[in-house]
């Protein structure tokens, strides 16, 4: 027994127990704060003693979906899973989940971890736990005053796989130009690409395609040269079957691969899977055979049919079978926030994080006739904006959503938060005629919420689209009000 080691993970325990008794959250983070101070060592001592190993999702967005898509599908596999569940993912967060999850004696009660890595945190994160796999599901622009420019982060993680062991397997989405960027430099043993189907707009749904980058788009220009990319296909922001003109660098072709996919409105979407066998083929420690199956997802939206690929395709390194990972996603639940659904008096709530252009982009995207542009905003709609330190202070993001998309359609659209107003008016500057914006005075959330959804007919379905601190404060209503339970209780 380490004896250090055992006082940080009392000291994290007694702080959990305080935290919950006092209602100051859920004990996600300070706990791991206590246990650092006193036990410097603790995130690496708990890592190593993973007889299993760990897998680190990192990415902008989806990455609380795609841990706990993975944490759920190795759960019912059988596997013993550490997760840092709740989606704190700072270095405090994920100590904080690791210790509430160990003896005493920092043994863990699990043999494999699903850790979600905050984008900063993530090197610090992967030095300290050496994990045996990691993810990376995308690179978008998110809170310019907190991260810096999307490059900064793609230098700091080309570092930091740069240093990490030899059998470190990294799960990249080759979609992504800025990912295979980050990752050039690694031997391509050490790679498992996970992507859409090659160039097949033609043959599937248009709702999956975009026409042109979107003004929030981010990755623009090749990697290698600095020219500027084309697109064979293009899928969401800059995701697509990529290529350089001007030097020859192109998308890798995938080692797990998605094909047919289709949309089912707001409620959930299918896919078939295509494992290659390539990547077991110039990697003799993994084993992912060659297979084709079919994937229903119980979730909405081209951004879930991502994050299902990438949680399949951590699945398969894993050594799962595809029934597996197909017995393991058809009964998914919701992380919360992220599409969670709710029932409050008589009427259907869907929450919908929003934190960013790329992810309000999709989230329209998908709610918009059920991605049908044409159709226009049929659901009543709650746009809820904070500015503190975890939504970004800087909410100039707003006017790089694509809000044009709302100016079709009947539906009202609620706004509210601290920064409501500045909602209220880009909805304006979008062309939403005013007789549909509702705007709700900061600091009235409670009556807000109340208002909104009482004014939805009942048994109808409602959607509220809050940023990160506006999501906490929305579910803590909710959970006052019974509709909900406390995030760290799920």
């Amino acid at each position: 027994m380490d004896p250090r080691l055992t006082l940080a993970l009392l000291g994290a325990r007694a702080t959990t127990l305080a935290a919950r008794l006092t209602r100051r959250g859920g004990g996600t983070a300070a706990p791991g704060l206590v246990a650092e101070r006193l036990d410097p060592a603790a995130l690496r001592k708990l890592g190593a003693a993973l007889a299993g190993g760990a897998l680190v999702v990192g990415g902008t967005n989806g990455k609380t979906t795609t841990a706990h898509m993975v944490a759920t599908i190795l759960d019912k596999a059988g596997r013993r899973v550490v997760h840092n569940r709740s989606g704190s993912n700072l270095v405090r967060g994920v100590l904080a989940a690791l210790a509430a999850q160990s003896s005493l004696g920092g043994v863990p009660r699990g043999d494999v971890g699903v850790i979600e890595a905050d984008e900063a945190a993530l090197p610090a994160i992967v030095t300290a736990i050496r994990p045996r796999f990691i993810l990376l599901n995308n690179l978008f622009r998110d809170q310019l005053d907190r991260y810096g420019e999307l490059d900064h982060i793609a230098t700091r993680w080309r570092a930091a796989v740069a240093t990490l062991d030899a059998d470190t397997t990294l799960i990249v989405n080759a979609d992504d130009p800025m990912l295979v960027g980050v990752t050039a430099a690694l031997p391509r043993e050490r790679i498992i690409y996970f992507g859409m189907a090659a160039a097949e707009p033609a043959a599937v749904d248009r709702r999956l395609t975009l026409d042109v980058l979107p003004h929030a788009a981010d990755a623009a220009t090749c990697s290698r040269c600095g020219g500027r990319l084309a697109y064979r296909a293009l899928y969401l922001s800059h995701l697509g079957d990529w290529f350089c003109p001007a030097c020859g660098n192109a998308r890798p072709a995938p080692d797990i691969v998605a094909r047919d996919i289709r949309l089912d409105g707001v409620k959930a979407l299918s896919l078939s899977v295509e494992a290659t066998g390539d990547a077991s083929a110039v990697n003799s420690s993994l084993v992912i055979r060659h297979s084709s199956f079919p994937l229903h997802v119980p979730l909405p939206g081209l951004y879930n049919a991502y994050n299902a690929l990438a949680a399949t395709a951590a699945a398969l390194a894993f050594g799962l079978s595809p029934g597996e990972v197909t017995s393991g996603l058809a009964g998914f639940t919701a992380a919360f926030g992220r599409i969670e659904r709710v029932a409050l008096e008589g009427r259907e709530i869907v929450l919908a994080l929003v934190k960013n252009p790329t992810g309000f982009n999709e989230v329209l995207r998908m709610l918009v006739g059920g991605g049908d542009a044409d159709a226009g905003l049929a659901t009543p709609t709650m746009l809820i904006i904070n500015d503190l330190d975890a939504d970004g202070r800087d909410v100039s993001w707003l006017w790089d959503v694509d809000f044009e998309i709302l100016a079709w359609g009947e539906a009202p659209l609620h706004t509210a938060g601290i920064r409501g107003p500045d909602m209220a008016v880009r909805l304006k500057y979008a062309g939403v005629a005013p007789g549909r914006i509702a705007a709700h005075p900061p600091g009235e959330l409670r009556a807000a919420l109340l208002d909104f959804v009482r004014a939805a007919p009942a048994g109808a379905t409602v959607y509220i689209l809050p940023t990160y601190t506006a999501m906490l404060e929305a579910r803590g209503i909710l959970v006052d009000l019974g509709a909900a339970r406390d995030f760290w209780q799920q």
